[in-house]
């Protein structure tokens, strides 16, 4: 039951993972279509050379699941010699994805290129692996001078000296000349300062804004910015478009993201007028038991190493493959009821998205409610609208004055559309869309709600949509 749960809660890519790491290592077990596909043994062949009894092929059974265990029971693995062991390493190593570059090792490649000392080396190094994933030096440089490790010397030094700040300022200034202006900036002030300094721009109004008036900047009160500087409205909407070419993180140039990969496990389509649901099946192998295996569990003594050997692995091997089969079913079946519950959102758009919860799914079906909750965790349906995760088809919803329950995915849509339609010199409080929520579709929620689901669309608020 264990198996089975873990087993439901995996995602396309992670069940894959799991049925592969299986048949390697239970041998009862093979793929389907693998078996399908091998000839049948001929029974009148004459034997090898040797006469390669079964005795011979018992005994190599048991050194192949010594082998499977050493190298797969514990979790280690040790380098075989073998030809299958060579080809299995090969196989992994084609399949394996790439390993992205973190920021610190894409920036010590770029220092390979750099005019340093083996001294500024050494404290080059240690900035760039002290940088935060934004590019930022949150530690003081008093700090980092003090931390510094020394792992080289100027050449016919006889120990090296202890680090200033005054060094760790000229590599810091070094990485910035080199590399990017704003790198090793202790926070979005500066390092939008330090690039506004190597721009050297004519107009001194972007980096006065910066330097007094971020905040106000961050709430849209270009009104309050104007005053306090003297310049017009005009002039600080063209600084803000110089600042709009810097680089707020200086870190995310460098380094590489592993690009997230999804296959939907449910596919859902209309067909000739009638909506249908199935399981994407093409990735999952059928998994089936070993043939020559199962022969030689036959006709194993009774009682003896084989026989017991064999038996545990043809229960794990069963297990296994009921696992799978439960997980099919049960997916099949909430994904059937939660997207023919959900076809008004295929057939009309976000507006017509339905509430749903769990549980109304969990008493439909007959399983429990984490039943419902582990299968279409990590899950995605593909559909007519897009790829969604399963859990985006379940929310509350708000009884409009007609009766009719509107979910809170169709609430936000409606929230978005009307921010979208507003007059941005005049934009529409929360209080404001609250109305009209309720005049124009008889929807009542309070304005508190609507500030909720406005900052969970990440939609800002009416004074920073405001233009000027």
């Amino acid at each position: 039951m264990i198996q089975a749960m873990k087993i439901l809660q995996l995602p396309a890519l992670d069940l894959e993972a799991r049925i592969q790491q299986e048949l390697d290592e239970n041998i009862m077990l093979e793929r389907r279509e693998e078996q399908d596909s091998a000839p049948e043994p001929d029974p009148a062949a004459p034997e090898e050379a040797g006469e390669f009894t079964e005795r011979d092929a018992i005994e190599k059974m048991l050194e192949d699941l010594e082998r499977l265990d050493r190298d797969y029971g514990d979790g280690s693995r040790v380098t075989g010699s073998g030809i299958e062991d060579s080809d299995r390493k090969l196989a992994a190593m084609q399949n394996a994805p790439d390993v992205p570059k973190s920021m610190a090792e894409a920036l010590t490649e770029e220092l390979a290129f750099l005019d340093l000392t083996a001294r500024q080396r050494s404290i080059a190094e240690y900035l760039v692996c002290s940088l935060d994933e934004r590019g930022y030096l949150r530690e003081d440089h008093e700090a980092l001078a003090a931390g510094c490790p020394l792992e080289a010397t100027e050449a016919g030094e006889a120990e090296p000296g202890p680090i200033g700040i005054e060094e760790v300022l000229e590599v810091l200034s070094l990485l910035r000349e080199l590399i990017h202006p704003g790198l090793g900036a202790r926070d979005l002030r500066e390092t939008l300062l330090l690039q506004l300094d190597a721009l050297e721009l004519d107009s001194p109004l972007p980096r006065t804004i910066v330097a007094g008036h971020l905040e106000e900047l961050e709430r849209n009160r270009l009104p309050h910015i104007a005053h306090e500087t003297g310049a017009s409205i005009e002039q600080i909407k063209g600084a803000i478009e110089t600042l709009k070419t810097l680089d707020a993180t200086p870190g995310a140039d460098y380094g590489e993201s592993r690009a997230s990969v999804i296959h939907p496990d449910v596919v859902a389509e209309e067909l000739d007028g009638e909506f249908l649901v199935r399981l994407d099946r093409e990735r999952q192998p059928r998994l089936t038991i070993s043939r020559a295996y199962r022969e030689l569990l036959k006709s194993a003594a009774k009682g003896d190493d084989v026989e017991s050997w064999l038996k545990k692995r043809l229960e794990s091997a069963r297990w296994f493959i009921d696992a799978l089969a439960q997980r099919q079913s049960t997916l099949e079946r909430v994904a059937r009821v939660v997207l023919l519950h959900q076809r008004p959102f295929f057939e009309k758009g976000l507006t017509a998205l339905q509430p749903l919860r769990m549980q109304e799914v969990a008493d439909e079906i007959g399983v429990h409610i984490s039943t419902i909750s582990r299968a279409v965790s990590g899950k995605y349906a593909q559909t007519p609208r897009g790829i969604f995760p399963l859990k985006f088809f379940f929310s509350g919803g708000t009884a409009a004055d007609t009766g009719e329950v509107t979910s809170q995915g169709s609430i936000q849509e409606r929230i978005r559309e009307l921010v979208d339609g507003e007059d941005k010199r005049k934009p529409l409080s929360d209080e404001a869309i609250a109305e009209r929520l309720r005049d124009d579709k008889g929807i009542t929620i309070a304005r508190r709600t609507v500030t909720k689901y406005r900052k969970m669309m990440s939609v800002p608020s009416s004074s920073q949509r405001r233009t000027f």
